[in-house]
């Protein structure tokens, strides 16, 4: 789960890490009345959406007079706003965080993760903050330090000074670093994190740290201990059929093609979008039912694709393991014959009861198209997709 950038900062200052003073605002005039506030002749809006990329994309903005507050927070206030990080359609813009602007003298990047091939939380910092951090990655990845905690003893002392050496900080910003990676690893562990960046972290004139952005998520598994952080949810950023799908725990990602996936498991459902790629098909959505799919499941999830206008055919791939092949077979009848769709559905099955759930499918009365192998069924619906008979 995602969380807005004054929310992150908020928890930032609870566990000592400094950030600038800033109020969030949902009109022009509140805005202009929270720059009153702040000192200073000039003031960062800050467009509150999930997504990176926003400065490049108009979202952040340095206004030097109170007109130019209301005018700028006006401007984004109920507007969608379109980074590299989203979809076309881009994120609502409900609110702004109006802050103080800081002099800059460095650029930095920090963040916190987890390695999970070695099972460990990750530190990754580099002297080359900012907005192209991923140009920075891809192109000069000699700029940029990893260390690894040990979690039976948590972050050390001398391995914040081992990161504050690679920045080339001097002694007083050492000690800075120390109190700050220090701060964010106990927020990390303490809220079940799974990523906290600061990108920049800034060195400011004064040669003082300054956490001037700020991206958590969370664990989606803590969430039933994290109460708190999970009322910070908020369902306007995500795809509303994506929200749909987290009520009746279904893992769906909606994207920009025609075909539509239902597959049980992450790894089968790459897989599966991977092959309509491969057919010159476009698929429609990522949607892992899960392994324990039970008939009701499987309708919620068909109610789901239907609900995207873009898809013209369906493609149902599951593997019988821990649920068996005819139990999904009743399920699909039971969801096609409920949601009373016209579109094209393949289904390829196999795994525990394979040839009777092929048989409740042939037996059912409805034109299912049934398919050998996952290869035979991309080639089949992406041939119905345009318009063409098996």
């Amino acid at each position: 789960m995602n969380i807005h950038e004054y929310q992150a900062k908020a928890l930032f200052s609870q566990y000592g890490v400094p950030v600038p003073q800033g109020q969030i605002a949902t009109t022009g005039e509140t805005a202009k009345q929270h720059a009153q506030t702040l000192a200073g002749n000039a003031w960062m809006v800050k467009a509150q959406v999930h997504a990176g990329g926003r400065g490049k994309a108009g979202g952040v903005k340095k206004v030097e007079s109170l007109d130019q507050v209301v005018q700028m927070t006006d401007s984004l206030i109920g507007t969608h706003l379109v980074t590299h990080q989203t979809n076309s359609a881009g994120q609502p813009i409900h609110q702004v965080l109006i802050e103080r602007t800081t002099a800059i003298a460095r650029e930095l990047y920090l963040s916190l993760l987890v390695d999970r091939s070695s099972r460990r939380v990750a530190v990754i910092a580099s002297s080359a903050g900012g907005m192209d951090i991923e140009t920075v990655a891809a192109q000069t990845p000699e700029k940029i330090t990893t260390l690894l905690i040990d979690p039976t003893v948590g972050i050390q002392a001398y391995q914040c000074r081992e990161v504050a050496f690679a920045l080339e900080l001097d002694a007083e910003q050492r000690k800075q670093m120390t109190a700050i990676l220090t701060g964010l690893y106990r927020l990390f562990m303490e809220k079940d994190l799974s990523l906290v960046e600061i990108n920049p972290l800034i060195v400011t004139d004064k040669g003082n740290l300054l956490a001037i952005d700020g991206k958590i998520n969370v664990d989606d598994n803590a969430l039933y201990r994290q109460k708190a952080l999970a009322e910070l949810y908020d369902a306007s950023q995500n795809d509303e059929k994506e929200d749909r799908a987290r009520q009746f725990d279904l893992n769906y990602v909606a994207l920009d093609g025609d075909i539509a996936c239902m597959v049980n498991g992450a790894g089968l459902a790459m897989a599966t979008m991977d092959i309509i790629k491969i057919h010159s098909g476009e698929p429609a959505n990522f949607l892992d039912v899960g392994g324990g799919t039970t008939a009701e499941r499987v309708t919620e999830a068909f109610k789901l694709i239907l609900s995207d206008t873009k898809v013209k055919a369906i493609l149902v791939n599951i593997f019988g393991g821990i649920v068996k092949c005819d139990l999904i077979a009743e399920g699909i009848i039971h969801a096609i014959k409920q949601t009373a769709t016209q579109l094209p559905v393949v289904v390829r099955l196999e795994g525990t009861r394979v040839n009777e759930g092929k048989a409740l499918l042939e037996q059912s009365g409805l034109s299912i198209i049934t398919a050998k192998d996952l290869n035979d069924a991309a080639q089949k619906v992406v041939k119905v997709t345009r318009g063409k008979t098996i």
